[in-house]
């Protein structure tokens, strides 16, 4: 799997959707840029899913995505080449798991993973619907389902000693708690930092954010100047 490209720019917080969403007044269009960068890392194939909740109020540009969602998402979706499964949707929100079936599929049915999601209970990852609809069903339920960060594509270490499986002592907080060794923790949350920049940078300078999405890894392919990898 390629690396995505380096961005200008590293360490610091990811771009906000905010930023780019004033460019898209079709609302397919407003709708594409909110997926294409929060997704970005799915797009780039450097990460097996995206967790996004939409809440259903009108935001700073004057959309309300809880509707875009409902009235768009087929259509947005359909060159994409992203699967969503709807986790739960309390009216007031909705909760995502966008991701690539092969990729999820092929994640859930290492032994390593199987042997977490096992442990929390799941009795068949050779089905992904099944095993979706059972983290599905979970997220209803009083308790937030912890082996989420399986399907998500976190360190696995990460995601065994989060739940308490196995004892590794806390690292450091990132965009989710490390345990043990911090590095290739570390380096896999930068790459997805520099997804979501790069998809930004495309987002900004682009004609359409449904090109975007639907290019999807194409997009992280395509070679930087040298004056780029420069800070």
């Amino acid at each position: 799997m390629a690396q995505a490209n380096p961005v200008r720019q590293q360490g610091g917080s990811c771009p906000a959707w905010q930023d780019v969403a004033g460019r898209f007044d079709d609302p397919r269009e407003c709708l594409a840029s909110f997926l294409a960068l929060e997704t970005a890392e799915v797009l780039a194939g450097e990460k097996t899913a995206n967790l996004l909740g939409i809440a259903n109020r009108r935001r700073p540009c004057g959309r309300n995505l809880y509707i875009l969602w409902k009235e768009w998402c087929a259509e947005v979706l359909a060159e994409s080449g992203l699967a969503v499964r709807e986790l739960a949707d309390r009216g007031d929100s909705i909760l995502l798991l966008i991701y690539r079936s092969e990729a999820l599929g092929e994640l859930v049915r290492r032994p390593s993973a199987s042997a977490i999601l096992g442990r929390a209970g799941y009795r068949d990852v050779s089905d992904l619907d099944r095993v979706l609809g059972e983290l599905a069903a979970r997220t209803t339920g009083e308790a937030f389902p912890h082996e989420i960060g399986v399907f998500l594509g976190y360190p696995l270490k990460d995601v065994a000693a989060f739940m308490g499986l196995v004892r590794i002592p806390f690292a450091c907080q990132g965009p989710w708690k490390i345990f043990g060794d911090p590095r290739e923790s570390l380096r896999l949350a930068e790459i997805f930092r520099c997804c979501r920049a790069w998809m930004a940078e495309r987002l900004v300078g682009c004609a359409s954010a449904l090109e975007c999405l639907a290019a999807g890894r194409t997009l992280f392919l395509a070679p930087f100047s040298e004056s780029e990898y420069q800070n």
